[in-house]
């Protein structure tokens, strides 16, 4: 005998806030195009660098309005589980590209490290303060949405970074201007550049165990099926599955040996008692497979 039990709850996700998010996308275009003018007229690679990091703001909020949008799409018999993963994988472009990035301008700014050359401080000044009075806007308005789910956090986190570095581009310009000290604008660009791959390693190593539906970190397999183990006319539970689809739903499958031929009707009181138990560790998706004398590899964990 086999079978089958799902078991679904359906949480209802708040919207993000669309007026909000473009708000953001248009400040952070116009000081985009404001600092690239800047740091090309002042000789800045950190005002350039800012201004790169802003770009990849725009382009971060964007991606991550749309996959938020494809997240909400209806589910259909060509996509079983819908959209649901799109904003798990926009929060992992979000923050593969913000590494890339900063790779490429540690690089850049490395290379200018040493090099003589006189930076217009006054103007890396005032465009630093257009930066931070934009990114502070920008973190205000996207700060409630960034609490509930991993793809608006990951643009929120992009704008919160930008803040910081455009408060390290406008002391910098404030050292030049009072100590003609210019090679802080060449380390000021590499610290930047190192601390946008710290704080984006958390999403992208987050979102990447999603993408790969590796068991989620806080949750054991091991417990949780002796807790199974522990219902009268369970002999063994084996073929076990634990994966999350995003951030919210947890989906477990096994198979489980019957200690004797089991009716349907005393399967699925069974099954209300193995539903409790998955319910009290937070996971509402369920698959069961009873058996009973037909699985001869009884593993914890399939090999294949």
């Amino acid at each position: 005998m086999s079978g089958a039990h799902t078991h679904h709850h359906h949480d209802h996700h708040l919207e993000i806030s669309k007026k909000n998010l473009g708000w953001a996308v248009v400040l952070n275009l116009l000081i985009t195009l404001a600092q690239v003018v800047g740091g090309l007229i002042s000789g800045s690679m950190a005002l350039l660098t800012d201004a790169l990091h802003n770009f990849s703001d725009v382009v971060s909020l964007l991606l991550s309005f749309f996959a938020h949008r494809l997240a909400h799409r209806k589910i259909t018999l060509k996509q079983t589980f819908g959209f649901k993963r799109a904003e798990i994988l926009a929060a992992f472009i979000n923050a593969l590209t913000l590494i890339a990035i900063a790779v490429f301008l540690l690089v850049e700014a490395s290379k200018l490290f040493f090099e003589t050359r006189e930076i217009a401080s006054d103007l890396v000044i005032y465009f630093a303060l257009g930066g931070i009075i934009v990114n502070a806007l920008s973190v205000v308005l996207l700060q409630r949405d960034a609490h509930r789910n991993l793809n608006m956090k990951s643009a929120y986190l992009h704008l919160l970074t930008d803040l910081l570095t455009s408060v390290a581009v406008l002391v910098g310009g404030i050292v030049m201007k009072y100590t003609g000290f210019f090679y802080i604008d060449s380390f000021l660009s590499i610290l930047i550049a190192t601390y946008l791959i710290w704080s984006s390693a958390g999403i992208l190593k987050s979102s990447y165990k999603i993408l790969m539906q590796f068991s989620p970190a806080n949750y054991d397999i091991e417990v949780i099926a002796e807790e199974i183990k522990g219902i009268e006319s369970i002999k063994n539970v084996h073929h076990v599955h634990l994966w999350q689809l995003n951030e919210k739903d947890i989906f477990f499958e096994a198979h489980i040996s019957m200690t004797h031929d089991a009716r349907l009707q005393e399967f699925e009181q069974v099954l209300d008692r193995v539903e409790l138990i998955l319910l009290a560790h937070d996971i509402t998706h369920f698959n069961i497979q009873p058996e009973f004398k037909r699985c001869s590899h009884e593993d914890l964990i399939p090999d294949d």
